[in-house]
């Protein structure tokens, strides 16, 4: 492993772990694929509230719009093996929507959220379980009615579940083999991996994590049943672990043929559409393509009722991460984030080799808020471990003897002052004077007073 990659790690874990109880999400996994194996993996936080259930490595989280990867991925098997033209229209493949709108949307525009379909239809009450998610005949229902259609196709980027379900009917009929069974034998079983499926799995309910509705009208979380996704599992069924879920998406990095050619790669890969205001998020067939900073990665989200996850892979580096939350509001997005703009920081500028500047790292705390020492790319840095993004305007720092001297960041964190550090007989940090002239001290020893009062 690359030296900038453990520095990134060691600290990625420690930054993992104070944002799941800092954001207070109940739970979260992660893991990340590097240098061709599972190179980090853990867990933080609880996956059952209610009864003190710590989350494990192992545990299960339903992993939601990830599913719209699996079905692209199917889909362009069975246009490699000939029995799928990405220009076929829906209807020659789904007799029942013969003669509708939805029927002359084409596999491309469908894989790609080009079609023009509504997102989930007219009542799509089942994302709060007040009703069971559609089955095939409810779901070509929705798909005949006249409102399915919302604008034209090739207008826009427009996001459709919709769309996604009926891409599984499309893979059914072209494969003569439902859905859930194709992807189960045809990707997930390929790869070996027992910690993925299709759907909610009866037999494995033990395994999952918990789901918890958000706090933003609350101040306490509700756990929330795991329910059956039905004809909607090509769009949002699929469960998974970390581990398994950064080595399927392992499968999508060039010169990886256990999937698909790299051909068919590319041309999921290959942004199409922007999704919004900012140019840099875009989409291709079946994966989002975005950056993060000014590096090129592709991937995928998740909502589900009490989970949210996000994954994304950076084909530069031959790297993937899955950041996985049991709660509706859970900052999987930002989580997975992280670790990219860790390295980015690191990679930043040429690394310089000192030794000895371990001994200043850790996270430290005061009455105004904590402080991160951080290794990256051989230089120190101090960071705030709260911000959303955790290389955000650090503060670069030069040792000399047992101070840092501020040499960088921004005007107001005290440029060309210094960290003055003490350290007790066996090396460990007892006390660090800020560059402020503020004390701060180890964030294991740090605690407040019931009341803060002026000392005498």
């Amino acid at each position: 492993m690359t030296e900038s990659l453990t520095e990134a790690l060691a600290y990625y874990d420690s930054w993992l772990a104070f944002n799941q109880r800092y954001q207070r999400v109940p739970g979260l996994q992660v893991a990340v694929y590097a240098e061709d194996a599972i190179a980090f993996s853990a867990a933080y936080g609880l996956a059952d509230v209610e009864n003190d259930v710590p989350l494990t490595e192992q545990h299960l989280f339903r992993i939601a719009s990830h599913s719209k990867t699996f079905t692209a991925t199917a889909v362009l098997q069975l246009v490699e093996q000939g029995r799928l033209r990405l220009d076929d229209k829906a209807e020659q493949h789904v007799t029942e929507i013969v003669g509708t709108p939805l029927g002359q949307r084409t596999v491309r525009e469908l894989l790609a959220h080009a079609g023009g379909v509504t997102r989930d239809g007219l009542d799509a009450d089942w994302w709060q379980l007040f009703t069971s998610f559609p089955d095939r005949d409810e779901l070509l229902e929705v798909m005949r009615h006249e409102s399915s259609a919302v604008i034209p196709e090739n207008d826009r980027f427009k996001y459709s579940n919709i769309g996604y379900g009926l891409l599984g009917l499309i893979i059914e009929a072209a494969s003569g083999t439902p859905y859930n069974a194709y992807v189960q034998t045809a990707i997930v079983d390929k790869l070996g991996l027992a910690g993925l499926g299709p759907e909610l799995d009866p037999d494995r309910l033990t395994e999952y994590a918990a789901g918890y509705s958000a706090l933003a009208y609350a101040d306490k979380r509700v756990p929330i049943e795991h329910i059956n996704t039905r004809a909607l599992a090509s769009a949002t069924g699929f469960f998974g672990n970390a581990r398994d879920l950064v080595t399927y998406f392992s499968a999508h990095l060039p010169g990886d043929d256990r999937l698909l050619t790299d051909k068919s790669k590319r041309e999921m890969q290959h942004p199409l559409w922007t999704t919004g205001a900012d140019d840099k998020a875009r989409y291709g067939l079946g994966l989002s393509v975005t950056k993060v900073g000014e590096v090129d990665v592709f991937g995928h989200g998740g909502g589900y009722p009490g989970h949210i996850t996000r994954t994304l892979v950076d084909p530069e580096r031959r790297l993937v991460v899955s950041a996985l939350t049991n709660a509706i509001d859970g900052p999987a997005a930002q989580l997975a984030e992280g670790l990219l703009r860790l390295l980015n920081l690191a990679d930043s500028k040429d690394r310089v080799e000192e030794a000895g500047l371990g001994r200043f790292t850790g996270r430290f705390a005061n009455l105004w808020g904590i402080t991160d020492f951080v290794l990256l790319g051989g230089r120190l840095y101090a960071t705030d471990p709260t911000l959303a993004n955790p290389a955000e305007e650090p503060q670069e720092l030069e040792a000399d003897g047992d101070t840092l001297r501020v040499t960088g960041g921004n005007g107001y964190g005290s440029y060309g002052e210094s960290y003055r550090f003490t350290f007790d007989a066996n090396g460990a940090v007892e006390s660090v004077r800020g560059s402020s002239g503020l004390t701060l001290h180890p964030i294991d020893t740090f605690t407040l007073p019931e009341r803060v009062t002026v000392a005498e």
